[in-house]
């Protein structure tokens, strides 16, 4: 079968390999579709943490399901996606009801190898059924689902203002999600087209560019000199981290879903002050996957309106830098298997 694997930082190779063979607990899909996330690009950059190469790419990913073992309930052939982060069941994360920050996981396309191939085999137990939805939209579950988990872990209520920064394809999602929970979002970025798209495309009310206007005067006009009891970063920048902790509101929660290589660098005496929570946010759980797919079934989230760009697999290796160009207004590329 074909696979594209990243074999060093912007470098990519076509190649052949075998087919995988059915194992105990395990699946075998037939990939249709590919999402390109934040993860790969960062991980073509060269920039990504918990990363070593060569590397096939790919976790957003939909597709046929072929053949399985101990799997009740699901049937040959039937649209599926699955939950991209391995755990192993039984460390303490895995006991408390949080395998996606087990501390042996492996992520499909990070610590093993991913979905940029023809055909892919997965733990049985990460099969999540296609309900109905398009290849297309069963593709983005996953990166929605990021943006479902981390508004979860803020404890986003009804009719508090919810500061994200970064409208990547993520920060879209947590937006989304903020949303339907009840919030008053503010989206922030440094790209006018993004934040363009968040008030077209998402009916996002408050838009803030970061370059353009001073972010503390302009939070406080929209709270009511209140400032966001809610703060989410998607922007996995160092700068922008640490700029995020001026933003919150006494009593505030700050959200972590963006990740970086560096230190986080804080005012303990600011911090403390406002009685503050800092949280990280990693991955999702199944109860975040079937949330998304509820959404979208229900028409509070339309799919369709993130993808910008798609091609053909035999493209991808000329196509991807491209995607890293802003420029380009990549929201989120496709990638047809089929």
């Amino acid at each position: 079968m074909k696979i594209l694997t990243c074999t060093t930082p912007g470098k990519f190779e076509y190649g052949e390999t075998d087919m995988p063979v059915l194992t105990a607990d395990h699946a075998i899909i037939r990939i249709k579709r590919i999402g390109i996330c934040g993860t790969d690009l960062h991980a073509f950059e060269g920039t990504q943490p918990y990363f070593s190469y060569p590397r096939i790419l790919g976790h957003e990913l939909a597709g046929e399901l072929v053949s399985f073992d101990n799997a009740p309930g699901f049937t040959a052939g039937e649209p599926v996606t699955f939950i991209p982060y391995f755990n192993c069941g039984t460390c303490v994360a895995c006991r408390n009801g949080k395998p996606n920050c087990c501390t042996n996981i492996k992520v499909c396309g990070v610590h093993i190898d991913g979905g940029m191939v023809e055909y892919l085999s997965v733990p049985s137990a990460s099969l999540v059924h296609g309900g109905g939805l398009s290849m297309d939209a069963l593709a983005l579950v996953e990166p929605l689902a990021i943006g479902a988990h981390g508004v979860r872990r803020a404890g986003v209520t009804p009719g508090e203002f919810v500061l994200v920064i970064g409208a990547g394809p993520i920060g879209l999602g947590i937006m989304e999600f903020a949303r339907i929970a009840g919030a008053q979002v503010i989206a922030m970025d440094i790209n006018q087209s993004r934040l363009d798209f968040c008030k077209e495309k998402l009916k996002v009310a408050h838009t803030i560019n970061a370059k353009t206007k001073d972010v503390m005067a302009t939070l406080m006009q929209i709270t009511g000199n209140d400032m966001p009891t809610v703060v989410i970063d998607a922007t996995g920048s160092q700068q922008a981290i640490n700029n995020g902790f001026a933003y919150m509101a006494h009593g505030a929660r700050y959200v972590l879903v963006g990740l970086q290589k560096g230190e986080i660098a804080v005012s303990h005496p600011e911090f403390h002050k406002r009685e503050a929570t800092l949280m990280s946010s990693r991955n999702a759980t199944r109860q975040d996957f079937e949330h998304v797919i509820r959404c979208m079934k229900s028409g509070e989230v339309d799919p369709t309106t993130y993808i910008t760009h798609r091609v053909n697999f035999g493209e991808v290796k000329d196509e991807f830098e491209s995607w890293l160009n802003p420029a380009n207004g990549v929201i989120k590329a496709i990638v047809n298997m089929e």
